[in-house]
């Protein structure tokens, strides 16, 4: 059997039993699972890093997006969201703005305390043990539940991740059916290209028609998206399956699925790399709309990074894994650089003004 071959059967084989699965937990009727076919845009490329212009569509009109982020009902992710909505509400009407509603899609399957706080979305988890301890598997499927149960009225997702911050007004940085991406250097598919042959097989096109993306942050069409997210959804299952898959791409293998999926439905992406930064490795905001502090930030006092060792002042969500971080956390001493400072006095913000921070 060729890797094509062996490709449509695993999809077929986890798309029966989610279709199953749906049937037992929703009343809707079941949902569509869409296989990847052809495309007319199956072969486009482009151009590793393209800027974006900020023009409006010919009409003037606005293409608003609405603002997605999947979270569990931890600790750890309600802080995180809360913090995110604080500042999506801050900047959802500024200057050159497109930002539209804004969702979490919870997937603990039921409600939590923060309902009223932050517009939410009951999705169900996976199956116990479907996601083999790796709890991002939810996030694709949450994303199908979404898509196909929920009133959206915005044409276009952002979908972004609680320990995003918004720094400033977001436009729709989409552009004639493209999705925008942010690129990732680990995110290699001609290094892995035996390894995603798998999953994309030769006649969908060169590996280079996968962009070194995640699904996070992307804004994309929501039809677009309709399609992607069942597709993205069985191959994350199907990827974390098989051992070589697992082994190759280890933490960031839903983004790889996200990927892929994206290019097998033939939807590019701008790959836009102002969207957003990582602290401590980018030090300066400049034009960057968000700030994904998803590492560690330590510094000895003399303003010093000491990755790798606890600093002498650091900041680090996983410290905040059981509880949120107190209100005002102490500013990083002289020398660091303005992304962190920026970072820490955002947290400070929402935690002063967020009322019950804490509770």
């Amino acid at each position: 059997m060729g890797c094509g071959d062996l490709f449509f059967s695993l999809l077929i084989t986890f798309s029966a039993a989610l279709i199953t699965y749906n049937i037992l937990i929703s009343a809707n009727a079941p949902l569509k699972q869409e296989l990847p076919g052809p495309s007319s845009r199956s072969s486009l490329l482009v151009d590793p890093i393209i800027k974006m212009p900020f023009g409006r569509s010919s009409f003037g009109k606005k293409r608003l997006f609405h603002t997605a982020v999947t979270a569990s009902d931890s600790v750890y992710n309600t802080w995180q969201c809360r913090v995110m909505y604080y500042w999506y509400k801050k900047h959802k009407d500024g200057p050159n703005s497109e930002m539209g509603g804004f969702t979490r899609i919870l997937h603990s399957g039921k409600p939590d305390k923060f309902m009223e706080e932050i517009p939410t979305f009951i999705a169900q988890p996976l199956p116990s043990g479907m996601d083999q301890g790796y709890i991002v598997l939810n996030r694709p499927w949450a994303f199908v539940q979404w898509l196909q149960k929920a009133d959206i009225k915005e044409d276009y997702i952002l979908m972004a991740e609680p320990d995003h911050i918004i720094v400033k007004p977001i436009p729709n940085l989409s552009k004639d059916g493209l999705g925008a991406a942010f690129p990732f250097f680990y995110i290699e598919p001609k290094k892995y290209e035996s390894v995603l042959r798998k999953y994309f097989p030769e006649d969908k096109g060169p590996i280079t028609t996968i962009d070194p993306i995640g699904n996070s942050p992307v804004i994309v069409g929501k039809e677009s998206l309709k399609k992607i997210a069942p597709t993205w959804m069985n191959i994350s299952l199907a990827m974390k399956k098989d051992p070589e898959t697992d082994k190759a791409f280890g933490w960031v293998l839903e983004m790889y699925a996200y990927a892929v999926s994206s290019a097998l439905h033939g939807v590019g992406n701008i790959l836009y790399k102002d969207f957003m930064i990582q602290p401590p490795w980018d030090t300066e905001i400049g034009k960057k709309f968000i700030i994904h502090y998803t590492y560690g930030c330590d510094y000895d006092m003399k303003g010093k990074l000491t990755y790798g060792k606890i600093g002498e002042w650091r900041f680090d969500k996983r410290s905040y894994d059981n509880v949120a971080p107190p209100r005002n956390l102490p500013l990083p001493p002289p020398g660091v650089p303005d992304s962190v400072v920026t970072l820490v006095k955002m947290v400070n913000e929402a935690t002063s003004n967020i009322p019950n921070w804490g509770s």
